[in-house]
Formats: C-alpha cells, sequence, structure tokens
C-alpha cells in the first residue's frame, strides 16, 4: 500500500497528488512516468512523474475517466493498492545550450522536473505554459522559479498573451533559435505546436499519451509510428522526436476506447460510483 500524503485541486478538474513511493522517487528521472492501481477492482494507469521529494513522487492528472476521478476522491492519509515506476526512458537532459519548454493544459505538469534537470546540466531555460483561460493555468509559481525566463498564453486573453503558445515559439526560433525545444499536452496541440520548430530543424521532443494498459512493452496498446515505424510509448518513448511522429494515428487510436468509456461512466453513475468515465 502507497499512502497519499497531500492532495489538492489545482484547476478545474486538474489536480495534484503527492504519494510516498520511495523505490519510485529514488530511481526517477525527468520525462518518466509511473502505473497506479488504486484497489483490487481498478484498472491500471499511466501518469507522468511530475515531482519528486524525498521519498514521495507527484502526480498532476485530469480528472476524466472512471479511475482518475476515483484518485481525484482520495485525501491526505488514503492509499493506493499498486505503484509501479518509473517506467519509460528519461528526457535527454544533458547540455544543449538554449532549451524551450512549451507546455499546453495539463502537459505543463511535466515540465518543471524537465526544467530543473536541464538546469542542473546548465542549460537556459525559457518556459512558455498555455490553457484555454486563466483559471486553468498551473504551476506557473513554479515554473517560474526554475525558468530562466517564463512567457504565458491563454487562448481567451484573459491572462498572458492572448493566444496560442506557437506564436511565441515561433518568435523565438526566428529571434533566438534554441537548440532544443520540449512540447507537452494534447496531441493536436503538440502537433501544430512542434510545427514552428520545424523550418528551423530544431530538435524538438514531444511525451506521447497513447492509451497504455501495461506500461512494459508486453500489450502493444501503446505502439506509435515515428519516421514510418511502429514504437512503443511505454519502452521506447515517452518522448520521440516530434517531427517525425504520426500525430494523426496518435490521434484516431486515443478515440479508439471511447464506447467503452461512455460505458464506464455510466455503469458507475447508476452503480453510485464517481460518475465518470474512462481512463485518463
Amino acid at each position: 500500500m502507497y499512502r497519499v500524503t497531500s492532495a489538492r485541486s489545482l484547476a478545474e478538474n486538474v489536480f495534484e497528488t503527492w504519494i510516498e513511493a520511495p523505490h519510485v522517487s529514488k530511481n526517477a528521472e525527468a520525462g518518466q512516468f509511473l502505473v497506479l492501481r488504486i484497489g483490487e477492482d481498478g484498472e491500471r494507469i499511466p501518469l507522468t512523474i511530475s515531482g519528486v521529494r524525498g521519498d514521495l513522487v507527484r502526480v498532476i492528472f485530469m480528472a476524466v475517466g472512471t479511475t482518475t476521478k476515483k484518485l481525484a476522491g482520495l485525501k491526505t492519509g488514503d492509499t493506493i493498492l499498486d505503484v509501479v515506476g518509473p517506467l519509460g526512458k528519461p528526457s535527454e537532459t544533458h547540455h544543449f545550450g538554449s532549451c524551450v519548454l512549451v507546455g499546453g493544459g495539463v502537459g505543463i505538469a511535466c515540465l518543471p522536473i524537465i526544467a530543473k534537470a536541464l538546469k542542473a546540466s546548465g542549460n537556459t531555460v525559457i518556459g512558455i505554459i498555455g490553457a484555454r483561460n486563466k483559471d486553468l493555468l498551473i504551476l506557473e509559481d513554479e515554473m517560474r522559479e526554475v525558468c530562466d525566463e517564463l512567457i504565458v498564453t491563454t487562448d481567451d486573453g484573459s491572462y498572458g498573451i492572448k493566444g496560442f503558445a506557437a506564436g511565441p515559439l515561433k518568435e523565438i526560433c526566428e529571434t533566438r533559435p534554441p537548440n532544443a525545444v520540449w512540447v507537452i499536452g494534447p496531441a493536436i496541440m503538440m502537433k501544430v505546436t512542434s510545427g514552428a520548430t520545424k523550418p528551423f530543424g530544431i530538435k524538438t521532443f514531444v511525451s506521447l499519451n497513447p492509451i497504455m494498459v501495461d506500461g512494459t512493452g508486453m500489450c502493444g496498446s501503446c505502439r506509435v509510428v515515428v519516421n514510418g515505424e511502429t514504437r512503443f510509448a511505454c519502452v521506447d518513448g515517452p518522448e520521440f522526436d516530434a517531427h517525425l511522429v504520426d500525430f494523426d494515428l496518435l490521434m484516431s487510436r486515443q478515440r479508439f476506447y471511447h464506447p467503452e468509456e461512455k460505458e464506464s461512466v455510466e455503469h458507475h453513475h447508476h452503480a453510485g460510483g464517481c460518475g465518470c468515465g474512462g481512463r485518463h
């Protein structure tokens, strides 16, 4: 059993949970993830490791599926049955020179741990974080602390620069080209935003989040196509070269289980469960 040491809401349907899991925290590196199962009858879900502090690991997630809604309901002192990790390959955080980290929505959760690792390797780090509106923006203060510069965008202009993160990124590429860029967020956001770096030939990483069951390369459900070849996000990733990813295939596969997710929400609602559907 793994104890929840703190849990709080960061924005609408977005939650932060710190879990006591020494075997994960001692070995975790930026970019890796864990797989957890809340109880015996629960499903396994992958969540990015968003932070490490002593024996604790942090996950930040959107409560949209059956399991993530249950996870969001856990309070300090509650327990989680299984926590497996760290899984996946770490981010490439060696010395590049100048790096830009772009996060959209809940994808911002992945950035602070990468920023810290890049800073430790002597890089200059510029952060660009964006959300639909000011209320949905997360970890701004934390990102300001770890980045040399932080740019904030909102789709509706309620805070920071109005528009999408691709705008400031393109401007940076034109005026002071970075040596490496990370773009993490919804698949469509990663596709569009990483397109801003392509004309400049700048090394760009994306963290992919396909349907994942096993997390160790056994089941094959997390397959993605990169440079025309099949890769497994759980063991070959989750980070890949943005300019080689087949995003259209990724997005179609992410929609594959929507009927089952709908059925799950209805089942849990009628059974007096948490009233939500699917996985994260």
